[in-house]
């Protein structure tokens, strides 16, 4: 009964977050480049694209009228990619964002974060990140394809965790191949000093589209939850699942709060391109606007309606669910251009 209402004040809280809108994370999509190519990628990224790097300036010219409405101090950017560390100017970037007061951070696999650009990348003002970890050597390496990024992502690790005022967090993609290695890594993790570990599954998007090791059936998605359910009694170590969709009787249990897909809502981004969408991995017929022929706040301000009002999404294998109203059609990067089901579904997956 207590979770009922819970939930119910949760959806409520979520409505009126919709109805406000406030940016608070933005993501800058910032190169298309990688240094690795790894089996999930929904981006496709290449390690040599024919796409050029967006310009610093421009991102910086779209994103200052922002200032104007909101403290940027209530803003983190969070720079993506690709490989944000491709980037050569990637710690004057960060310290320019920095000195307009918005907080910044990045999101990297962790193959070139070195002991030199960690610390230039502190002295520009850098406060969060996030770093994926896919297991031990061989399961890593596999989904990565590079046989060192273990070796450099393990290295990263021990520079970040002993960065004390910096906000970070592991990720990991749990496919068919590491699910059974979970237990140990947390060991792991814990052995390293990292404090927070957030876990993810993979939706048949990009690469991932038609890679049956990377989806996982009923069972291990109950694994799953049953596993983050047990972990985060566990006081040295913060586990959490992501935002990938509703899990029914798991909600509360499994995160901090309930599941709140913010694309749209509270997290916008600018794409490669100069696209304004809202999460990178969203299907690019979501795209609101551009940068070089659109004002980036009067997009973020008057469009983004079908991210905010997803009554849309009452279709398919969503239309007759009972748990609708609790998570709302799921994910938004679950929905492609036919709007007519979801790409799949967490819980109906678990539901006997």
């Amino acid at each position: 009964m207590r979770n009922k209402f819970s939930q119910f004040f949760y959806n409520q809280y979520k409505k009126n977050e919709a109805k406000i809108h406030e940016l608070s994370y933005l993501f800058w999509e910032c190169t298309q480049r990688c240094n690795l190519q790894c089996r999930h990628c929904g981006s496709d990224c290449m390690r040599h694209s024919d796409m050029q790097d967006m310009p610093f300036d421009d991102f910086l010219r779209a994103i200052l009228p922002v200032k104007d409405v909101y403290k940027p101090e209530n803003i983190t950017v969070a720079i993506t990619g690709g490989e944000p560390l491709m980037r050569q100017d990637l710690p004057q970037c960060g310290k320019t964002l920095r000195e307009h007061g918005f907080h910044w951070g990045i999101v990297t696999n962790g193959y070139a974060y070195t002991p030199d650009i960690h610390a230039k990348l502190l002295a520009a003002g850098m406060e969060s990140l996030t770093i994926s970890l896919d297991g031990f050597e061989d399961t890593h390496n596999w989904l990565r394809g590079d046989t060192k990024s273990f070796k450099y992502a393990v290295r990263a690790l021990g520079l970040i965790t002993s960065a004390d005022r910096l906000i970070y967090d592991v990720v990991t993609c749990v496919n068919k191949k590491n699910i059974r290695e979970l237990p140990a890594l947390m060991d792991f993790l814990i052995s390293k000093n990292v404090k927070a570990w957030r876990l993810f599954t993979i939706s048949p998007i990009g690469r991932a589209k038609n890679d049956g090791d990377m989806s996982l059936s009923g069972d291990e998605l109950t694994c799953l939850m049953d596993f983050i359910v047990r972990s985060r009694s566990d006081p040295r170590i913060n586990v959490q699942f992501s935002c990938e969709g509703y899990t029914g009787k798991y909600e509360y249990l499994i995160r901090d709060s309930g599941f709140f897909c913010r694309a749209g809502i509270n997290i916008a981004s600018v794409l490669f391109d100069g696209a304004i969408s809202a999460c990178p991995n969203i299907n690019r017929n979501f795209v609101q606007g551009n940068i070089y022929r659109d004002s980036f706040l009067d997009v973020w301000n008057n469009r983004f309606e079908i991210m905010r009002d997803r009554r849309w999404t009452k279709t398919g294998i969503c239309r007759d669910c009972r748990d609708y109203r609790n998570c709302g059609g799921g994910a938004m990067h679950l929905w492609d251009e036919k709007k007519d089901t979801p790409l799949t579904c967490i819980h109906a997956e678990m539901v006997p």
